[in-house]
């Protein structure tokens, strides 16, 4: 922890701070001392409501409620908090939701995007902003290497899509606005991530783990896809690395890969086979496809940039990720101290 001693005594405000990632990010930058203001919507699952509770989050915040996409409301509270560093982790992070709602989507994650860029624009005390998309903004052409950060950017789906439009937003407001680098302004570009504490649905892990709480046999719809996982400390250090250092380094500026090395890059049924041996009980998988929209068969990120310019490597690999997930959900349903279950995982992966 004490390589995010940047942090400590930083204004930052933190968009998403009631998700499952913004979760996480808030009580990493309030152990290392930052003065966090959260802007979101209520959690948007009721476990993700009680996890911010048991994990007791939002009393040690400060904690306001709004929409990113309502510009007056997050103006106010943008300015309020007169942030020094800025993370924009809000959304709607769900492919097929999207699928269901696309207007809503592309307000979200464009428009949303497109308000807290415009104040970050009116801020006189913002010194870096890191904008997080997702590793599904490419052009996906199926092949079998992982797409580097100057590949086309074309979303399939509506969520891709709007993920791609809010990259492009970054790249506008960075050159019309921040080419003198007063603000250094970055995207991160994430792989899949799983952890404790995410109760999304449609979502594997979180699925996996509906099912063996049940003791039901778990649906794989496409149990051959691959994809990149990830624990979510994993890309939650990589954005506090770029939040800071770009702040000494303008070189740092820019579009990054957060992705897990080659051998975390798995099929789903794989990913369900490490769930079941870490669960035990028994626990097993089928396949259940069940029509839904399209869904990319191969994806995996380039992160020759990460660990070129950063020096990352990643610490826990897709086994240990898993059991740490399976580990912190076994003891959410023993009704363990889920704060100090959560900041052990949090010391474990930063000793």
């Amino acid at each position: 922890m004490d390589d995010l001693s940047f942090y400590r005594g930083k204004r930052v405000f933190l968009t998403g701070h009631t998700g499952f990632k913004g979760m996480w990010l808030a009580l990493l930058l309030q152990r290392v001392g930052a003065e966090v203001t959260g802007f979101s919507l209520d959690a948007p699952t009721e476990g993700g409501h009680e996890a911010l509770h048991r994990l007791g989050i939002l009393k040690e915040i400060r904690d306001v409620r709004g929409d990113v996409r309502d510009l007056t409301a997050l103006s106010r509270a943008f300015h309020e908090a007169c942030p020094e560093v800025v993370f924009h982790l809000a959304a709607q992070p769900i492919v097929r939701e999207s699928y269901r709602q696309p207007v809503d989507t592309f307000a979200a994650n464009v428009m949303g995007t497109v308000n807290l860029l415009e104040c970050v624009r009116m801020s006189d005390t913002v010194q870096s902003a890191l904008v997080v998309t997702t590793d599904k903004v490419y052009e996906n052409k199926e092949w079998a290497w992982g797409y580097r950060e100057n590949e086309p950017l074309m979303g399939y789906d509506p969520y891709s899509a709007s993920k791609s439009c809010a990259e492009l937003a970054v790249y506008s407001y960075r050159q019309s606005f921040f080419a003198d680098l007063g603000v250094r302004l970055s995207t991160a570009r994430a792989g899949n991530v799983i952890g404790g504490g995410d109760f999304a649905p449609d979502r594997i892990i979180p699925d996996c783990i509906r099912a063996a709480v049940r003791g039901a046999v778990i649906d794989i719809r496409n149990p051959h896809s691959t994809r990149p996982y990830q624990h979510v400390l994993e890309p939650l250090s990589v954005y506090l690395t770029i939040a800071a250092q770009q702040t000494e380094n303008p070189r740092l500026v820019g579009a990054w890969n957060v992705g897990p090395d080659d051998a975390d890059c798995v099929t789903t049924g794989t990913l369900a086979d490490i769930f079941c041996r870490a669960w035990g009980d028994g626990v097993r998988w089928q396949t259940q496809a069940d029509g839904g929209p399209h869904e990319a068969h191969f994806l995996k990120l380039d992160c020759s940039k990460l660990k070129a310019q950063l020096g990352w490597q990643p610490r826990w690999h897709i086994e240990e990720a898993v059991e740490k997930t399976v580990a912190w959900a076994k003891a959410w349903e023993a009704g363990a101290n889920m704060r100090a279950v959560t900041e052990q995982q949090i010391d474990v992966f930063f000793a």
